[in-house]
């Protein structure tokens, strides 16, 4: 008797260890040259997208659109690529997750799109894909690499881009890491410190700040806009930042990461986006706005300090510089202390 319970317990242990096995999440990168285009999926479901069409009036610059969570939620603005019902249609320049600069040699990298003026367009860069480096599909990670060039508004170079996205799935979780790096050609290269940059993300409205009067803006142009105060029952965005501050606060702070906590069709979602200590500027401060622009400037330090931090960040000919940032969507609502474990575990990494 008691080696057949013994049997028993065996059996019982085998057969709840089989029902734990983890969970394999396939992640395939799949080029697609006619649409221009790179799809990324998990278990065949779609996570994002990398888009540089020529045919997209407005997109100035590849970005990755749209991205989506573990649950399949959206949480991308969709204009000015897929317009939804309700959402704001300020910015034309705030497409899905992007990197680039407001000022960059003089020229204006953010703002370019398809709404600025024949007057203003010679102040415009623009950023063109060059080419596919590397795709690798696998089990959790995924890998991306491409060349781009910076380029004024005579299509003359003024930066190489290299970069390489690495994309991770876990339960309830998808990851996104982005090491770019900007190289000089045969001139120095000056960016100047200026509040417009540098990666972004403009997020579902369902993600704004609530708001209970408009906010106006301004663009590096001179453009304004007035945004329209939000309705408190159509948006739950809130942030908070490594240091603790919330909310609207954590604009122009400097922090090592930045988390915009919201709720979508019930689903609770969290992005976090984490800045490397070996980034120029770092921690970053923040260009975080309410109305869904979720941004990190390093490099705008004049601005957001008041003038009491200068950088004019400068490559001489041939120099490189690089830039390594993770972003992170929850489904489900971390705490402080889950991020900031998440963040150190990637802080580490070279």
């Amino acid at each position: 008797m008691k080696y057949f319970l013994t049997l028993l317990v065996l059996i019982f242990v085998i057969t709840c260890s089989k029902g734990k096995e983890e969970k394999v999440y396939t992640i395939k990168v799949i080029p697609n040259e006619t649409e221009q285009r790179v799809d990324i999926t998990v278990n065949n479901q779609p996570f994002t997208s990398y888009i540089y069409s020529d045919k997209i009036e407005a997109l100035k610059k590849p970005v990755l659109y749209p991205l989506i969570t573990a649950r399949g939620t959206a949480v991308t603005r969709g204009f000015p690529i897929d317009p939804r019902v309700g959402e704001r249609v300020d910015h034309p320049h705030h497409i899905g997750y992007w990197l680039n600069y407001g000022d960059v040699n003089g020229l204006d990298f953010w703002n370019n799109s398809n709404a600025i003026s024949e007057e203003k367009a010679a102040e415009m860069g623009h950023i063109k894909q060059e080419s596919i480096k590397n795709v690798k599909s696998g089990n959790g990670e995924g890998i991306l690499e491409v060349t781009a060039s910076w380029l004024n508004n005579d299509n003359q170079k003024v930066l190489n881009e290299d970069t390489k996205f690495v994309f991770h799935a876990a339960e309830n979780r998808r990851c996104i890491d982005r090491i770019t790096t900007l190289t000089a050609l045969d001139k120095t290269v000056l960016f100047n410190d200026n509040k417009e940059g540098m990666l972004g993300i403009r997020v579902a409205r369902e993600l704004e700040h609530p708001s209970d009067k408009p906010v106006t803006v301004s663009d590096a142009q001179g453009n304004v806009t007035v945004i329209e105060p939000s309705e408190q029952k159509d948006v739950s965005g809130q942030y908070l930042s490594s240091e603790g501050v919330k909310g609207l606060d954590t604009w122009g702070k400097r922090a090592k990461w930045n988390t915009l906590f919201g709720t979508i069709k019930g689903e609770k979602i969290a992005l976090a986006i984490f800045d490397h200590p070996d980034n120029t500027g770092y921690p970053t401060y923040w260009h975080a706005r309410g109305y869904g622009l979720f941004a990190a400037n390093p490099l705008g330090q004049k601005v957001f300090s008041d003038g009491a931090e200068e950088l004019h960040f400068t490559l001489e000919p041939k120099q490189s510089v690089t830039f390594k940032y993770r972003m992170i969507i929850f489904s489900g609502e971390p705490t402080q202390e889950d991020i900031e474990k998440a963040y150190q575990d990637w802080a580490k990494t070279k």
